[in-house]
């Protein structure tokens, strides 16, 4: 997800507060969900069927799902914006929403679940049998989301609805860590998921327009109503977006289509343009894109974007950002999206590579009057900016960039050490490896984890691979706040 310039006044508003190895074929989760989306009431019914891989090293009893629409209801601990986005989060006043387990089965009988976690955001099923490793079973999970009047990943808004995290998601096992089950959180994107194959049906009133995570296999209306089945194979999540009121325009590019949705963009042959342009990019600066589809869309959002599989929201409050947003969540297809990372506990991983092939793309293309240069000395000059004002105000400033979401007090906080601050650690690495080796080291991290989840060390580890440099005390110096920048 992008954050914008908004953020440097929220200091004062806020003071306190090598050539790529092979893949080896991994057997995959998979996911079918049969949906309803009810416009009158803003609810959606689910048939999900879960046909989880145990892909540890570790035999299982239960296995853990994410409930993110928790995080919406009343009563939450951790709010999904903070105090300072409330107003423009919520367009009709405070709006809550969540979601509810009706029943669920394994390999067809009743199991015996509850919802645990911190927040009422985790749903614990015992299995029917043990679960080892390489072996798979089948759970099957009915819910109902109702819908938040919200412009987020997740709600609706004046102009579109948004279904972005809305299904119960396996969590992630590390070995020698357990299930991963952090909440969610109003910093940054508190996400975290394995690739796995989707099969999706879903059902809306006619009337609606929808841009989608996979491939529209087949669509027909009947009763007044529209059903789509879509597929998505090896991608992380699976997300929807639906308007009376979209526009759409289409494009090719490398052989993937482009699909632009919106309903008041005024420059849309340019915001498609951008969006063939940056898949064009990056396939040639990183890796080829390994989808048919990318649907860039138009949407109430609070933040400047939102990424998913396939799938970019692009805020139509972005004004003026609005390319460079653009730009930006198309890069987090090949960094989130392909390449995947805990974006809970190592934000900067995917938020600070994104950001810095975001300028990278500007450095490519000059004709969107972006000059490189400039825009590393802009971040240079934020970020001083940032640590003068906070020690100035509480005395000190944490600047480290491995902490988790919840350990930043504030959104400038967040923002500037792990997009503003990445961006001059990934400027300084290229420096001084140069330009051809750094290239290098981007090619073969984004191939060695392609459709896998990276952990710092491993793309620290490619990077050294990839350019011959011993570069953990470089990471370490930057992540743990020890460098000073001039």
């Amino acid at each position: 997800m992008k954050k914008f310039a908004f953020a440097l006044a929220l200091i004062f508003i806020v003071p306190f507060a090598l050539v790529g190895c092979g893949q080896e074929e991994v057997k995959l989760s998979h996911y079918s969900l049969d949906l309803e989306y009810f416009d009158t009431t803003q609810t959606i019914s689910g048939n999900e069927v879960v046909e989880y891989v145990n892909t540890s090293d570790n035999m299982f009893t239960y296995l853990l799902f994410h409930l993110y629409p928790n995080a919406f209801r009343e009563g939450s601990k951790s709010p999904v914006v903070s105090s300072v986005s409330e107003n423009k989060a919520y367009p009709n006043d405070k709006s809550y929403g969540n979601i509810t387990i009706n029943a669920v089965y394994c390999e067809g009988s009743p199991a015996s679940y509850e919802l645990t976690g911190d927040d009422e955001n985790i749903l614990k099923v015992q299995l029917c049998r043990e679960l080892y490793p390489e072996e798979s079973i089948k759970i099957n999970i009915l819910f109902e989301v109702q819908l938040a009047n919200i412009n987020h990943r997740l709600g609706y808004g004046n102009h579109a609805t948004n279904l972005g995290n809305f299904y119960p998601i396996a969590c992630i096992y590390e070995n020698g860590k357990g299930f991963m089950t952090s909440p969610y959180h109003s910093n940054g994107d508190p996400f975290y998921s394995e690739t796995a194959n989707y099969s999706v049906e879903i059902t809306y009133p006619k009337g609606y327009q929808m841009a989608s995570s996979g491939v529209i296999r087949n669509q027909l209306e009947k009763d007044g109503k529209i059903k789509a089945q879509l597929i998505g194979n090896k991608i992380r999540d699976f997300c929807l977006v639906l308007s009376k009121e979209f526009k759409v325009k289409t494009a090719s590019v490398d052989n993937v289509e482009i699909k632009y949705y919106y309903y008041n963009d005024i420059n849309a042959d340019k915001s498609l343009q951008a969006s063939c342009d940056a898949v064009k990019t990056f396939n040639k600066m990183i890796g080829r894109y390994e989808y048919s589809v990318l649907n860039v869309v138009e949407t109430n959002f609070l933040n400047g974007g939102m990424e998913y599989p396939n799938l970019v929201m692009i805020s139509d409050q972005a004004g003026q950002d609005y390319t460079y947003v653009i730009v930006h969540e198309i890069a987090h297809q090949w960094w989130y999206g392909m390449v995947g990372n805990d974006e809970y506990n190592n934000a900067w991983m995917d938020e600070g590579l994104t950001e810095f092939s975001t300028m990278l793309f500007f450095e490519e293309n000059t004709s969107y009057g972006e000059n490189y240069n400039n825009l590393i000395k802009n971040a240079t000059a934020t970020f001083k900016n940032f640590e003068e004002v906070y020690t100035r105000i509480n005395g000190s400033v944490d600047t480290s960039m491995n902490r988790a979401l919840c350990d930043y007090q504030t959104e400038p906080e967040y923002v500037h050490c792990i997009y503003t601050k990445s961006v001059i650690m990934f400027n300084t690495l290229r420096e001084m490896v140069g330009e051809r080796k750094f290239n290098k080291a981007m090619k073969y991290y984004f191939e060695t984890y392609k459709y896998k989840n990276a952990s710092q060390a491993e793309l620290i580890s490619a990077f050294e691979k990839a350019t011959s440099y011993n570069l953990e005390g470089f990471f370490a110096s930057w992540l743990e706040g020890k460098v000073q920048i001039k």
